[in-house]
């Protein structure tokens, strides 16, 4: 199985693709766990891409295709994936049709996570990151640190997101709805589109996506 998620920042797309990868044994591909781990590291390409990451913007599709590319090109992709926060643009989505094509592989659905604005601002302004361990948590959501300000897994101090302050929230939800929201209407004229109402129990919500796709 081979899906796209798509939805704002905030709607829960990394947590539910987590969730349906670990019942249906297939990774997911995120681009910004790849970018994140390149600016960590330091590397010229992480470099480059904090620059757009830390004011909100998005990062220029040549940085981003090249790796993702190699990554479908793993052995642990054969079975299938989700891919959670590529394409964000139509010159990416057409950029991912020819990777795909010249790969041999078709997409199985691509699936809109539809949340509230209000929501997602909520969600945003509460994620905490463990910077020893990479575990991610929400102090506004049923994700909360078992001890406020400390990671379950390494006990190390949870910190929040550079790009996770109230300004550049505002500025990626209206990147977001420039440049990425068009892609609902691309995929739509492909047929491979399903639309979730991501409310309620996270249980839920991967079951319901799990129902659209199979």
């Amino acid at each position: 199985m081979r899906l796209i998620f798509l939805g704002a920042p905030g709607a829960g797309k990394g947590t539910y693709a987590a969730q349906l990868c670990q019942q249906m044994g297939i990774p997911t591909i995120s681009t910004g766990d790849i970018l994140r781990a390149n600016v960590k590291q330091g590397t010229a390409l992480g470099q480059e891409a904090k620059t757009y990451m830390d004011k909100g913007g998005l990062v220029p599709d040549e940085l981003v295709t090249r790796m993702l590319a190699d990554r479908l090109s793993a052995e642990d992709v054969k079975p299938g994936f989700i891919l959670d926060g590529f394409p964000r643009t139509i010159a990416q989505a057409q950029s991912l049709d020819v990777l795909l094509k010249e790969k041999g592989l078709n997409l199985t659905a691509v699936v809109n996570i539809d949340v509230p604005r209000e929501v997602i601002i909520r969600r945003l302004s509460g994620r905490r990151m463990c910077p020893g361990c990479g575990a991610n948590y929400n102090v506004n959501t049923n994700l909360k640190p078992k001890q406020a300000g400390v990671c379950d897994k390494c006990g190390a101090a949870l910190i929040t997101r550079s790009d996770d302050n109230e300004a550049t929230i505002m500025n990626r939800l209206q990147v977001y709805e420039q440049q990425t929201a068009p892609l609902i209407a691309y995929y739509q004229k492909t047929g491979l589109m399903k639309t979730i109402q991501a409310e309620g129990e996270i249980a839920d919500i991967v079951a319901r996506i799990r129902a659209a796709v199979s």
